[in-house]
């Protein structure tokens, strides 16, 4: 994100950026973090609420690195929220639900984030000042949104993806994915992460922004 900023060398769109990204980052990777600890507390295991990582205090969650990460690329992450999956009422499932949980806050956050863009856009247009910045905040927040819950989709350890594909393979298959995971997973981690930095898989994080704000346009259009 500020990277393309940076590189375009426009110092206005820099300054506007690191103004509205830093909250908008902090608002997603909160989001994200909080819904993995609420579900895993529903699900029957208390530790994240003994780690005080049940609340929306973005301190309890932002870690320097993936913060920075998600600042630079647009993708990145938060500290991982401490799990006890023998507390879980199904281990198995309970795990999968406690993963899915992440992705799924990201996509309904950026969801109502488009639609709040989408209403400001059409009752204060045209948008000009201060409509134009919340605007532009809330259409922040929903793209980041939607990309880091597409990010941590992917199959790989240690994302989200990992996890609920763990959770719904067959017992043989599970065994074999955790071995190949626990031995290449770093390597195809770091390469897949290459990949998203020279624009692969670009296509697909674009189609489910556009698709999230279609989704939006439609509840919108639905009341206003």
């Amino acid at each position: 994100m500020l990277l393309d900023l940076i590189m375009g060398g426009n110092i206005r769109d820099l300054v506007v950026g690191l103004l509205l990204g830093i909250p908008a980052v902090v608002i997603c990777l909160t989001f994200h973090e909080a819904a993995h600890g609420f579900t895993a507390y529903l699900l029957g295991d208390r530790t994240a609420q003994a780690s005080g990582r049940l609340t929306l205090d973005p301190l309890a969650h932002i870690d320097p690195w993936g913060f920075a990460c998600m600042m630079l690329l647009g993708f990145g992450w938060a500290r991982p929220v401490p799990v006890n999956i023998s507390q879980l009422k199904n281990r198995r499932w309970g795990m999968g639900l406690v993963a899915a949980a992440g992705p799924v806050s990201n996509f309904l956050l950026g969801f109502v984030a488009y639609i709040v863009a989408l209403v400001i856009n059409i009752k204060f247009y045209p948008v000009s000042g201060f409509s134009e910045i919340l605007t532009l905040f809330f259409s922040y927040i929903g793209a980041m949104s939607v990309g880091l819950g597409i990010f941590n989709l992917l199959p790989i350890h240690p994302l989200d993806g990992s996890r609920i594909l763990d959770a719904i393979l067959p017992f043989r298959l599970q065994v074999r994915y955790q071995n190949f995971m626990n031995r290449y997973g770093a390597i195809i981690l770091l390469a897949v992460i290459a990949f998203l930095w020279i624009g692969g898989l670009s296509w697909l994080i674009v189609s489910a922004r556009q698709t999230v704000l279609n989704w939006a346009f439609s509840v919108v259009n639905l009341f206003l």
